[in-house]
């Protein structure tokens, strides 16, 4: 007995007038129910959702016995949720289980009594003298600490390095920090909270073992401790399954979006405000002019923001006319945030831009948010993963501050800059030896304001951030570029509701909740995924 129901703001279960979930079978043994069904993506009615790309919250419950005739039994605690994208599951890639590995963990890190700490470990790449290739890399978190590890990023550093700097990790970004970190700038891999491992397409490779590759990396991990919990020891990290049968490419990182810095900020009590970062076309131009003229080819997208993110998209230019979305999520999960597939490889050429563009909600905070690395601060990126490999690592872009001041009131502060960083003002006299931070924290926000700082902030001139690997940089890295001129908001294509036009998209949706519905599990045995 299955129908389509919907509930309300007070959680009552309604049948929907339209019926658009259908039984495809059902099967119960001694343990379990299965329920296999199928719908349309767009089925066009009030109370559905659509399925897209984007992240699903699926809400499952159920009761040990049957329904009768008096309605839905109340499911108790016997309920759950979880943050899927049904329509990009990771590829079932089956690897040989004698395939060599190796580990990157952390060992026995203490972690502070503060909400925000990352931590930096050294390591040796163990494969030297003969190059391989990675091809799956799997998140080793501590049992536990699933919301603690909130992500961890992998840094190639400088080749000229030695085992000294391998003795002991150290808290990123401190200022005893050892030097050795700074030579570490470009990413090779990255994963967030709720990802799963990765697997690279069977004609790809992150290569390791060549004087080209890396032979030291850093290990950064955001441990999140919003109640400053004591005692907590983690021993989290990376598992790198390789092989000596070399792939047709390597793949390379792309950190495109805001550069991450106190220029990138959203007023309070916003319900939405949108952030651009900018891959300028400046900085593809010069690099891939130089590095690959036929062009680089997307094949993964991981989409990175914080707790105030509510929408990520990856828009994508080409002679300044707009392509299809290079990625998105309109439902993004702070919880939730892996690595994308593309369903075709996107080809990034000379002459082309791409712009992160990022939607927040800042409606319970009474104080500026600021770009920065806590989850109360923001950020808004995008990792691309793409073949063949060049010399370029992060393709950014940082507005100008100068303007934000301005639209404040602030007429003149003091330098020189670095001398008063945050930026100290001098007038007027409301704001006077106050940081930029304090000044924009003491002016008034209203809505109103806050949109007409919004259209301010997305026509501002941006510095170009365009970066090689060894803290080496493009000639455009540094100089300023106008962002161009785009349609906003972004236009999404059509829905279409036809079931000819998706019967495809039903059945293979049909397979994937197949997998998610058998946590309804009945008698006294819990759910399971």
């Amino acid at each position: 007995f299955q129908q389509d129901y919907f509930t309300d703001e007070n959680r009552v279960l309604k049948k929907d007038p339209q019926q658009d979930y259908h039984l495809e079978y059902a099967m119960e043994n001694s343990t379990h129910t299965i329920l296999a069904f199928s719908r349309e993506l767009h089925t066009c009615d009030t109370n559905d959702k659509s399925i897209t790309e984007s992240t699903v919250r699926v809400i499952w419950a159920y009761h040990p016995k049957d329904m009768g005739e008096a309605g839905q039994n109340y499911h108790g605690s016997n309920r759950g949720a979880k943050s899927l994208r049904l329509l990009n599951p990771e590829k079932e890639v089956v690897l040989s289980a004698s395939l060599p590995y190796f580990d990157l963990t952390n060992k026995d890190v203490p972690i502070p009594e503060k909400d925000t700490t990352y931590w930096c470990q050294m390591f040796k790449i163990p494969v030297q003298h003969e190059k391989h290739h990675v091809i799956k890399v799997e998140p080793l978190i501590q049992k536990g600490h699933e919301n603690l590890v909130h992500h961890i990023l992998l840094y190639q550093c400088s080749s000229n390095l030695n085992d000294s700097v391998l003795d002991y990790g150290h808290e990123c970004y401190h200022p005893n920090m050892p030097d050795s970190f700074l030579t570490c700038e470009t990413v090779i891999f990255a994963w967030a909270i709720g990802g799963e491992g990765f697997t690279y397409p069977p004609h790809v490779g992150l290569s390791i073992g060549t004087a080209a590759d890396p032979q030291f990396v850093l290990m950064e991990v955001h441990y999140d401790n919003p109640t400053y919990t004591e005692g907590l020891i983690d021993n989290s990290g990376l598992r790198l399954i390789y092989t000596p049968v070399i792939r047709k490419y390597d793949a390379g990182v792309i950190e495109a979006g805001l550069w991450v810095s106190l220029f990138h900020n959203i007023p309070p009590g916003m319900p939405e405000f949108v952030s651009e970062g900018h891959c300028t076309l400046e900085c593809l131009e010069e690099a891939l002019g130089a590095e690959r003229p036929a062009g680089i080819h997307v094949f993964a997208v991981l989409l990175h923001a914080h707790l105030a993110g509510r929408a990520i998209r990856m828009r994508h230019f080409h002679n300044g006319e707009e392509q299809k979305l290079l990625a998105y999520d309109d439902e993004f999960d702070f919880n939730f945030q892996e690595f994308q597939y593309l369903k075709e490889e996107r080809t990034i050429l000379p002459g082309d831009n791409l712009i992160t563009e990022c939607h927040y909600s800042t409606v319970d905070r009474i104080r500026m948010t600021w770009g920065g690395l806590s989850t109360r601060n923001e950020m808004c990126l995008s990792y691309l993963l793409y073949y063949p490999r060049i010399n370029l690592t992060r393709c950014a872009s940082i507005p100008d501050i100068m303007e934000q001041l301005q639209f404040i009131g602030v007429k003149e502060i003091y330098r020189p800059v670095r001398q008063t960083w945050p930026f100290i003002i001098k007038s007027p006299k409301q704001y006077k030896n106050l940081s930029f931070m304090d000044a924009m924290n003491k002016f008034k926000w209203s809505r109103s304001e806050g949109l007409s700082y919004n259209e301010l902030v997305l026509k501002l001139p941006v510095n170009v951030r365009c970066s090689k690997t060894d803290n080496a940089e493009w000639s455009i890295q540094g100089m300023t570029a106008l962002p161009p001129e785009i349609e906003r908001p972004y236009k999404t294509e059509p829905v279409i509701c036809s079931s000819s036009s998706c019967l495809r998209c039903s059945v293979f949706l049909t397979l994937l909740l197949l997998v998610h519905v058998t946590v309804s599990t009945i008698g006294n045995i819990g759910p399971f995924v």
